[in-house]
Order: C-alpha cells, then sequence, then structure tokens
C-alpha cells in the first residue's frame, strides 16, 4: 500500500493573488518508478494511483478521507508568507531616504 501526500499548492508564478490556495491536495506516492516504453519511447508507469488528486476544503476533511480509507498519509504544513509592506509611489520620490536611489 503507497503512502500518500496532503499539502496545500502553492500559489501559480503566473498569479499574484492568493486564488485556489486555501485548498488541500491529497495524492499518492508513486509506487514504482516510471520506465520507458521501448515501442514508443514515451515515459510510463502501471501506477494508477498516481492520477489521483483530490481537492479538500480543509485539511480535516482531507486527513478523515485518508483515515475512512485506511491510507498512511503524510502532512506537509503551508509556509506561511511575509507580510507585504503597503508603499506607495509618492516613495520613490521622498528626499529623506535611507539609502541613495539612482536611475
Amino acid at each position: 500500500m503507497s503512502i500518500a501526500r496532503i499539502y496545500s499548492p502553492p500559489k501559480s508564478a503566473m498569479q499574484s493573488g492568493q486564488g485556489r490556495t486555501d485548498e488541500w491536495v491529497f495524492e499518492y506516492a508513486p509506487n514504482e518508478p516510471k520506465r520507458v516504453d521501448p515501442l514508443t519511447g514515451w515515459y510510463g508507469s502501471g501506477d494508477t494511483n498516481r492520477q489521483v488528486r483530490l481537492r479538500f476544503d480543509t485539511l480535516e476533511e482531507a486527513e478523515a478521507y485518508a483515515k475512512a480509507k485506511g491510507v498512511p498519509y503524510e502532512v506537509e504544513r503551508r509556509r506561511q508568507r511575509p507580510a507585504l509592506r503597503p508603499k506607495s509611489y509618492a516613495d520613490n520620490f521622498r528626499t529623506n531616504r535611507p539609502e541613495n536611489w539612482t536611475h
């Protein structure tokens, strides 16, 4: 039986907001390595659990699912983002800047 991983996906590099980062994903770890198909040269595997990716609204729901199915799991906690300090455009033209600023 394979172990599952429960994690909260990071935001995409193509987005600036926090959309779809408040959900939790349940997916299985690979049971077998991928191998090259001799006929086509494509990578593949007989492990069909790799295709399963479930999304949950809360960590508790994902853990309850794993416990109900009897699947051992590991939880990867979210990293806390540093707080963003709001800036204004006028800060670019302050006369009392702490460091030199040139173009």
